[in-house]
């Protein structure tokens, strides 16, 4: 996947000495075609369109901390593609005919990135390019922070020179417009963006382009769903309870952490839980017992991973064909297991030895009037 370079904008973004003060412009200049092959910029990028073409992003993340997402211009109902602001600024740069037009199309994204929060200095580059045997034409923003206390070797004499400012391409933030699907296959109405930092500005200055749901997110919605349906059967009239009950749910749903809430029968989870699989069939499922982590899938539930409860203490049996250990050898790789009902029957022994235990020494129980 080769891209031939039509134009670039290179801008060299600083803080002023004031660490309040706004990050401004400090170095603007705009490379043609000619001008880029024989510029140190063409070595610096090579290889990195191709590979920010080829990144993949799901149509859902599977958390918001994913570094690849995919953005769609917001559309206001009765409105075409053309009154979004931002993708009249992606088309008026994609449609450039010289380099002087194409730092011109730049100038609003440059003065939208520098209002943006949390902004940090380093390069900001815009690159008009087409795609190799394709007609489609690309416009990628491509963004470098400063690296500072840089240490290169120079030459035989200082051997070791230190560089206040220092770029290179390992964490660069990226912006494909439009979204490379495959060669010769393009949304126009999606950008890829590409970045490793919590923090979220690079998709911030855009601000008509919206990300879409995490499945988390929608899972969660598909919960939510459930649990009200299950409520408006449960609790048909409107009453104290109910509401308790929905005020519970939207409780949960909050919540970073939960405990087992106990409503549901097993039926009723697995029911859901095979809706939620159907659409999600790779969803996992984490469960923390005590100190003890637990992670497989939601659709394992009811077949393979089996929650129960037996003396006021929670049973999490876990069932497959081959049990296998990774590093750390350990004494339990030699067991030859027991069978399920002594398991069983131990448990309850020992709920009921610790039973006894709790119990006051006057309990009419242990002492009979006989």
């Amino acid at each position: 996947m080769n891209f031939l370079i039509d134009c670039v904008s290179f801008y060299l973004i600083e803080q002023q000495e004031e660490e309040s003060s706004p990050k401004r412009v400090r170095l603007g200049r705009t490379l043609s075609r000619e001008e880029y092959q024989q510029s140190e910029l063409r070595p610096f990028l090579e290889g990195e369109f191709s590979r920010i073409a080829k990144r993949k992003a799901e149509q859902n993340p599977r958390s918001e901390g994913s570094p690849t997402k995919l953005g769609q211009f917001v559309i206001e109902e009765g409105f075409t593609l053309d009154s979004n602001p931002n993708y009249a600024l992606f088309q008026k740069a994609r449609q450039a005919a010289t380099p002087e037009e194409f730092a011109a199309a730049c100038e609003p994204f440059v003065q939208s990135y520098l209002r943006t929060s949390q902004v940090r200095s380093g390069v900001l580059l815009f690159v008009k390019a087409v795609l190799e045997r394709y007609d489609d034409r690309f416009l990628f923003i491509l963004k470098c922070d400063f690296e500072q206390k840089t240490a290169v070797i120079t030459d035989e004499k200082s051997l070791i020179a230190n560089v206040n400012m220092a770029i290179n391409a390992k964490n660069m933030k990226s912006i494909l417009y439009p979204h490379l699907i495959e060669p010769g296959m393009v949304d126009e109405y999606q950008v890829k963006i590409h970045q490793f930092s919590h923090a979220r500005y690079f998709e911030e200055f855009l601000k008509y382009i919206q990300y879409p749901e995490t499945v988390g997110e929608i899972v969660s919605r598909e919960v939510v769903s459930l649990a009200r349906q299950y409520i408006e059967q449960t609790f048909p009239d409107e009453s104290e309870e109910r509401q308790r009950e929905e005020e519970a749910v939207e409780l949960m749903a909050a919540s970073p952490k939960r405990a087992l809430a106990e409503k549901w029968d097993h039926e009723t989870v697995l029911e859901a839980a095979q809706i939620i699989a159907d659409s999600q069939p790779q969803l996992e499922l984490k469960l923390k017992l005590d100190h003890m982590s637990v992670k497989t899938l939601l659709a394992d539930y009811g077949t393979q991973i089996h929650i129960a409860k037996s003396n006021g203490r929670y049973l999490i049996l876990l069932e497959g064909e081959m049990l296998e250990f990774e590093r750390g050898v350990s004494p339990v790789e030699f067991l030859k297991p027991k069978q399920l009902h002594e398991i069983v029957r131990e448990l309850e022994q020992r709920s009921q030895t610790a039973a006894a235990a709790e119990r006051p020494i006057d309990d009419p129980e242990d002492n009979p009037p006989w």
